[in-house]
C-alpha cells in the first residue's frame, strides 16, 4: 500500500531526533511496566513515521504535504 508523504523534511528530522531521545532515556532511566513500554513504543513510532514520511495521525487531521 504506497502513502503520500505528508511530513516535510525537517520534521522528519525533528521526529528521528526526539523518538531515539525517547527510547534513549528508557534505556537510561528504569521506568517499570505500562509507562517503560509506552514511552519506547511511542519513540519508535516517532522513528516509524520519519523513516517513512507518513503520519497517520496528520492524514486523519488532513494534512496535506508541504
Amino acid at each position: 500500500m504506497m502513502f503520500k508523504r505528508n511530513v516535510p523534511g525537517w520534521e522528519r528530522l525533528v521526529r528521528i531526533a526526539a523518538g531515539l531521545g525517547l527510547i534513549v532515556a528508557v534505556a537510561v532511566v528504569p521506568l517499570a511496566g505500562a509507562a517503560g513500554w509506552a514511552v519506547g513504543l511511542g519513540g519508535g513510532g516517532l522513528v516509524l513515521s520519519s523513516l517513512l514520511g507518513f503520519c497517520p495521525a496528520c492524514a486523519l487531521m488532513g494534512r496535506r504535504p508541504s
